[in-house]
C-alpha cells in the first residue's frame, strides 16, 4: 500500500490567517500540492485562551513552543486588553484564493477560544448558532455552503456531533485516531464521517526531549505508514516561523513520489467502507487539556 500524506490547515487567529495562509498557499502552489484549510471565520479572542494557565502542561507547552514570539504580543491580548478582531472579515480575499486555488475549504468555527474552552458547556443551541454565523459569512465570502468542518482543540460533544448531522456536512474532522469512521457517542453513531488527525503536530512534538526543526522532521518522516497519513499544520507555525521545516518536510515527501490527497478526497474513498467507532475524551503527550479520540477497536 503507497502512503499518502493529506495535509490539514487550522487557521485560528488573524495573524495566522493575514500572514500564515498566504505563505502557506505559495508553499503548495509551487509544489502543486492540494491541502484542506479550515478557517476561524469570526472574531480573534486569543488573549481569552490564559483560563487555561489551571490546565496541567499548559505553562510548560507555552514555553517550550516559544508562543509568544510565534504568536505575537498582540494576539495574546487580542479580546482581553485589545478589542478582539474579526478574521475572515478583514481579508475576505485570502478565502477566495485557497478556494480559487483549487484547495478543499470548510470552517474550523466561529469563536476558537469559546469552542476550545467551552464546548462541554454549550448547549445544543448555542453550538447552532455558532455553525450558523460561521456558515453564513464562509457562503458570502467563498460563495458557496461550507462541506466540511474541523474542531478547534479537537473538542467535540454529543451535541456538536448532532448539530453537523442536522447540517449535512460531507466530513468532520475533530478527533485523534486512525481511520476514518462514523463517530458513536452515548450508544448513537452519527451519519457523518470522521477523517482523525493521525500524526502529531508540531507543538506537541518541539522541544520535547530537546527536538528542535529537524529533528522534528526526522520524527514526522519515521511516523508515516502505508495508507493515508492525517496531518494538521497550524497557519501560525507553519505558516510562520517554522514554514521553512515545513517546507523542507514537503519536499522530502515530493521527492518520495508521496500523494498528497485533500480531506474531500479522502472522504469519497471511505465513505461506504468506514465502520464505526466510539469517541472518547483523552490526554495526548505534548498537548494541555483532553481531546477528542478514536476509540481502538477491542
Amino acid at each position: 500500500m503507497s502512503c499518502e500524506l493529506a495535509v490539514k490547515v487550522d487557521v485560528d487567529t488573524l495573524k495566522g490567517y493575514l500572514e500564515g495562509v498566504p505563505r502557506l498557499l505559495d508553499i503548495f502552489r509551487e509544489r502543486k500540492i492540494k491541502a484542506s484549510f479550515f478557517f476561524s471565520m469570526g472574531p480573534d479572542n486569543s488573549g481569552k485562551a490564559i483560563r487555561r494557565i489551571f490546565r496541567k502542561g499548559f505553562i510548560s507547552k507555552m514555553l517550550r513552543t516559544r508562543a509568544p514570539s510565534v504568536y505575537g504580543l498582540k494576539t495574546l491580548l487580542y479580546g482581553t486588553l485589545l478589542r478582539a478582531p474579526m478574521i475572515v472579515a478583514s481579508n475576505p480575499g485570502i478565502l477566495r484564493r485557497a478556494t480559487a486555488e483549487g484547495h478543499d475549504c470548510g470552517i474550523h468555527c466561529w469563536d476558537h477560544v469559546l469552542w476550545q474552552d467551552r464546548l462541554r458547556r454549550m448547549t445544543r443551541e448555542e453550538i447552532r448558532g455558532e455553525f450558523a454565523k460561521a456558515a453564513e459569512l464562509f457562503s458570502k465570502v467563498a460563495g458557496s455552503s461550507p462541506r466540511s468542518c474541523a474542531a478547534p482543540g479537537w473538542q467535540a460533544s454529543f451535541d456538536s456531533l448532532t448539530v453537523q448531522d442536522e447540517l449535512g456536512f460531507a466530513y468532520c474532522s475533530d478527533v485523534r485516531g486512525g481511520l476514518p469512521f462514523f463517530p458513536r457517542m452515548n450508544g448513537v453513531t452519527f451519519r457523518t464521517l470522521q477523517i482523525p488527525t493521525t500524526l502529531p503536530t508540531l507543538d506537541e512534538l518541539w522541544g520535547m526531549n530537546g527536538m528542535d526543526a529537524e529533528s522534528v522532521n526526522d520524527k514526522y518522516l519515521d511516523m508515516l505508514e502505508p495508507g493515508v497519513n492525517v496531518h494538521t499544520v497550524h497557519a501560525e507555525m507553519e505558516g510562520g516561523g517554522m514554514a521553512d521545516a515545513f517546507t523542507r518536510l514537503l519536499d522530502c515527501c515530493v521527492d518520495g513520489e508521496m500523494d498528497f490527497p485533500t480531506l474531500s478526497e479522502v472522504a469519497a474513498r471511505f465513505r461506504k467502507s468506514a465502520a464505526a467507532a466510539d469517541v472518547e475524551m483523552a490526554e495526548l503527550s505534548g498537548r494541555s487539556g483532553m481531546v477528542a479520540t478514536q476509540a481502538r477497536r477491542g
